[in-house]
């Protein structure tokens, strides 16, 4: 009972590219989109956890409203960081598209 779950407990880190991952770009971008299918899969897992928490409880399968709840506040809290994640993203991205060359 000691294990915290949280939005990001199941995210693997982004590896360094500066230890070890050697000099090719392509290793990089690879990990990178990796990592981000990865957490968008978690998310999704999360969220269909939720739903199914609501039709077990709706049909009468469990009367724990509390670990209901708990599931949706989960996918909630995890689906607000991938979209705060996803706005990073594209700000960063709009932000090299200003850029003078």
């Amino acid at each position: 009972m000691n294990q915290i779950y949280g939005p990001t407990s199941g995210i693997a880190p982004i590896p360094d590219l500066a230890q070890g991952g050697g000099s090719d770009g392509a290793t990089g971008t690879s990990g990178f989109l990796d990592s981000l299918k990865s957490a968008i899969g978690k998310v999704n897992d999360t969220q269909l956890e939720a739903g199914r928490a609501v039709d077990a409880l709706m049909t009468g399968d469990t009367q724990d409203l509390h670990r209901t709840m708990v599931a949706l506040q989960q996918a909630d809290v995890s689906f607000q960081l991938m979209m705060q994640i996803r706005n990073k993203l594209v700000a960063a991205y709009e932000e090299i598209q200003r850029m003078q060359v």
